[in-house]
Formats: structure tokens, sequence, C-alpha cells
């Protein structure tokens, strides 16, 4: 763990350690024994001061530490330590300059090595008033250790370069990935809400529909018949109990309840139970079935029928008017299941929506396009409303 907290202050602290390190640098090179030490201490600075933005301004550095090298070179300047700074820049170049720079750095680099031994043979122990042919392998050997010199630094910044572009798509990645799950976590968020939504109106609209029916017309029926008052209220306590069922079973998946969230959803077995209700409730309601199922629809599949037929007899007992007739077709084909929804009613026209209405016909379109299934409703020409959809076997 300490190791780790240093190697991270260092990764994030670039500027102040390669001042640190400069200036030690400097303190070393720049006071070298020297019989010229105003001179030495000149172009050590102009040879090491630069690498303080070896990584955040490689070229300057470089193009400043390059001018200094060949200004010595030009004035005959005695060789210094502080030349060490060339070999630090060439390394700078290549793991933090643009691959131009990096490649420029080097044959500069490379040629200012053929310049310093032809130019300072005498300094690097060749005499030349005894220079001769037979002393040319040692300058060629001198020319070849400062060309290797320079090329580790260089090769050494290359790899360094290459870790640190790696390193970063690394990086760029997570953050791309953790964008892309927070953008999941929100559009996964978005689409419970709109699921919870559509069964929270799908229970409360149909049990309150039914309720509000039957407390209307028990309130009327009572005074001719008493017991018709006992059945409405029996019927309104049975819707009241369903529903609440439901809704402790809705509100025990959101809290994550193991034991609610196992309980099986409604599907097209419980199509009889539903009608019985909605018949309790004075709704005339006839079911026909054709055909047979290929293959037995997706849980979610089977819920999205069964609350279909729930919305559109909803609608049918709110807005068809008194003694109105329905009729429920599920009719399984080769490619899914056609449910209809056909009423004698007064139609959609007969009880406009209120502002802000509309949600059983739009949460009932989001449910089958689920599926790739489609839905359609629209009043008949000569009365009455409808309403049909299609679920195909295979899932979106």
């Amino acid at each position: 763990m300490v190791m780790h907290r240093v190697y991270e202050w260092f990764r994030t602290h670039h500027f102040i350690v390669d001042i640190t390190v400069t200036c030690l640098l400097w303190l070393a090179l720049a006071f070298f024994p020297s019989s010229e030490l105003g001179i030495t201490v000149f172009f050590a600075t102009l040879l090491i001061a630069p690498l303080i933005w070896r990584r955040t301004r490689p070229v300057l550095a470089g193009s400043i530490i390059a001018a200094a090298a060949i200004l010595q070179w030009a004035l005959d300047i005695t060789p210094m330590p502080a030349d060490l700074g060339v070999i630090l820049v060439v390394y700078a170049l290549a793991a933090f300059a643009p691959r131009w720079a990096s490649l420029c750095g080097l044959s500069l680099a490379l040629l200012g090595g053929a310049m310093l031994v032809t130019r300072y043979y005498l300094y690097l122990g060749l005499d030349t008033s005894t220079f001769t042919i037979a002393n040319l392998p040692y300058a060629v050997i001198l020319m070849i250790l400062v060309w290797v010199l320079v090329l580790f630094a260089w090769t050494f910044g290359d790899l360094t370069r290459t870790r640190r572009l790696r390193e970063q798509g690394l990086e760029d990645r997570a953050q791309r990935l953790e964008i892309e799950q927070q953008q999941e976590r929100a559009l996964a968020a978005s689409d419970e809400r709109a699921h919870i939504a559509r069964e929270m109106h799908d229970i409360v609209a149909h049990s309150l529909s039914v309720i509000i029916t039957q407390a209307d017309g028990g309130r009327y029926a009572a005074e001719q018949d008493p017991k018709i008052a006992t059945e409405t209220l029996r019927t309104i306590a049975e819707t009241g109990r369903n529903s609440l069922r439901e809704m402790r079973r809705l509100l025990g998946v959101l809290r994550g309840d193991e034991e609610a969230s196992t309980r099986p959803l409604p599907g097209l077995g419980d199509i009889d139970e539903l009608l019985l209700g909605f018949r309790s409730s004075g709704l005339s309601v006839e079911l026909n079935q054709l055909g047979q199922a290929r293959r037995q629809l997706p849980a979610g599949a089977e819920l999205t029928a069964y609350r279909v037929v729930q919305e559109a007899l909803t609608n049918v007992l709110k807005h068809a008017g008194p003694r109105a007739h329905s009729t429920v077709s599920l009719n399984w084909q080769s490619r899914g299941l056609s449910i209809s929804v056909l009423d004698d009613g007064r139609g959609a026209a007969a009880d406009p929506p209120s502002s802000g209405g509309g949600n059983g016909l739009l949460g009932m379109r989001e449910r089958v396009k689920l599926y790739d299934g489609t839905l359609e409703a629209k009043p008949q020409t000569g009365g009455g409303f409808q309403v049909a959809a299609f679920i195909p076997y295979t899932e979106a």
C-alpha cells in the first residue's frame, strides 16, 4: 500500500518531480570541476534547465537543448557532464513528443554524436599530433558507443510512450464504460418507472372503474331491491381485495421482497376469472377462443395480453354506457396471438378524454411494442369501439 501511494503521488505530481530532479541534476553537473566555471554553469543551465518541461513541452525543451549543444560545438567549448542533457531530452522526445519530433530528435542526436567525436577527439584521448589512419578505429568505436547510448535512450523512451498510450487508452475505455453504465442505469430506471406506471394504472384504473360503476348502480338499485345492494357491496369488496393483493405484490417487487417477487403474474389462464369480475359489475362479456397455440408465449407476453384485455374492458365499462355488450376474441395464428375486444356501446366519442388522459391506450401500446407487437384502437362505424392487438411468438 505504501509503495502504491508513493507511485500514485509521483504519477499525479509530474511537474514537482521534474523540477526536483532537474535541480538535483543541475547541482551535480553545473559545478563539475572546470577551469572555466562561468561558461560551464551557463551551458549546463541551457542543457539541463529545459528538462523541467520535458513532459508538458517536450518539443520546446528539445529545441533549446539542441540549440545549446550546437552553440557549444560552434564555439569549440570543451565537452562537459551537462551534455548528458542531450541523452535525457532524446528520451523525453521519444516518450512524450509527437512522432515526428521524436524521430527528428533521434536524427539530430546521432548527427551530434558524430560531430562530437570528430570535433573533440582530442578530449576523448586522441592526440592530433599523433593521429593516423591506425587511430581511426578508436574514433569509430567511440562514435558507435555514443550512438548506442542515444539509441538506448530513444528506445527506452519509445517503450515508455507505448506504455503511456496503452494506460491512457485503458483509462479512456474505463471512463467510456462508466458513462455507458450510467446511461444504461438511467434507461433502466426510466423503463422501470414506465413499467410501474403501467402496472399501477392497470391495477388502480380497473379496480376503481368497477368500484365506481358498482357503487353508482347499487345506489339506485337499492331503492327497488335491497338484495341488489348486498351483492353490489360484495362485488366492491372483492374487487378492492383483489386490487389490494395486486398492489401488495407490486410493492413487494419494488422492495425486493423475494416472496412477493416469485408469485405468478396473471396470464392467459386468468382471462376467465377476469371476465367473471367484469360480468359481476354488470358488463355483458363474451369470450371466443380460436385456434391452438403453436408454442407458449413468454410470461411477460401473456401478462401483456392479460393487461390489454383488462384495459380494453375497463374502457368499455367506463365509456360504452349501460347495456353494452362486449366480445373478447383470442385467435391463435401461425405467427402469434391476435386479440380483439369489440363492444356495441356509444364509442369513444361519447366520453371525450380529459386533459392528461389516454394513459391506458398509451400503456397498452408500450406493452405490446416491447414484444414486437402492434395495437390499434378505433371507434366503429356503426357505433362501439374496437381494440385489436397482435403479439408474435418471438420476443423483442
